[in-house]
């Protein structure tokens, strides 16, 4: 399958199971290391919509700043999310895979082949 993006930290086992799994359906997908990358407001605005999420749906809170810098808070919008993914990509749930059939957070990894 061609057209294929993983949205990926290759320190987090699930993203690593997630890439994994594609590579052993035979798909070798266009790998994006996310923390280095960065994000874009259009990039992640695109991908929520895509996966029909809300920043807080896709908001990484275990083992990052997401409740001291208060964006747990529901009365949190959508826009202070995104701003402060942008600026700590570490914020965004991982990983997220985008095909031909659509876009998922997959956790878990066998989300992934719904996508496939």
């Amino acid at each position: 399958m061609s057209s294929v993006t993983i949205y990926h930290n290759p320190a987090c086992g699930t993203s690593r199971n997630t890439l994994a799994l594609l590579r052993d359906k035979g798909v070798e997908p266009t790998v994006v290391e996310y923390l280095k990358a960065g994000w874009t407001k259009a990039q992640l605005e695109e991908l929520f919509k895509a996966m029909d999420v809300s920043a807080h749906d896709a908001l990484r809170v275990r083992g990052t700043q997401a409740h001291e810098l208060g964006l747990t808070d529901p009365a949190a919008s959508d826009a202070a999310v995104i701003a402060a993914m942008i600026l700590d990509p570490i914020l965004v749930e991982r990983p997220i895979v985008v095909t031909p059939k659509g876009a998922a957070l997959c956790r878990p990894a066998e989300l992934v082949l719904a996508l496939l």
